[in-house]
C-alpha cells in the first residue's frame, strides 16, 4: 500500500513538473502582442499601461484570446518599456472590425530561414499560423 502512495506522489510531482514546464513555454510571450488572455487586464503585465499607445484589448476572435492594443502606425507598437519581447510587431486592421491593432508580424523580412507558419509556431503559439489580417487593402501578414 505504501508503495502505491509513493508511486502516486511521484507521478503527481512529475506531472506537475511537466505542467509547469509547459506553462513556462506558453508564457514566453506574455508581455507581447499575441499572448493568450481572457481579459485586457491580463495583457502586457511587464509594461506601464499609461505608456502603451492606444487601448489594450483581448481579442476573443482568436481561440484562447490575443493580447493587442489599438494603433495608428507600426511605431505605436512596442513603445512602452516591457511591452514587447524583441519580435517585430505591425499595426494592421483586423478582419471586419475596422480597428487598427498591433500584431506579431510574420512578413517575409521577419522570417529568416523559417516558413511563415513555422515562425509563428516557434515564436508565438503552437496553435498560430501566419495569416492575413483580412482588413482590406492594408492587410499584413501576422501570427494569429
Amino acid at each position: 500500500m505504501r508503495k502505491a502512495r509513493v508511486g502516486t506522489v511521484g507521478i503527481a510531482l512529475l506531472v506537475g513538473y511537466w505542467g509547469a514546464a509547459a506553462c513556462a513555454d506558453a508564457d514566453d510571450g506574455a508581455s507581447s502582442a499575441g499572448a493568450a488572455c481572457d481579459t485586457p487586464e491580463q495583457c502586457y503585465p511587464d509594461a506601464d499601461p499609461e505608456e502603451i499607445q492606444g487601448d489594450v484589448l483581448c481579442l476573443d476572435r482568436v481561440p484562447g484570446g490575443y493580447c493587442t492594443h489599438t494603433c495608428v502606425t507600426d511605431e505605436d507598437c512596442c513603445t512602452a518599456q516591457g511591452e514587447c519581447d524583441g519580435r517585430r510587431q505591425v499595426c494592421a486592421p483586423f478582419e471586419s472590425t475596422g480597428m487598427m491593432m498591433c500584431f506579431l508580424s510574420c512578413e517575409d523580412e521577419d522570417l529568416g530561414d523559417d516558413e511563415g507558419d513555422d515562425y509563428c509556431r516557434d515564436n508565438a503559439s503552437t496553435s498560430f499560423s501566419c495569416r492575413s489580417t483580412g482588413g482590406g487593402p492594408n492587410n499584413r501578414k501576422v501570427c494569429a
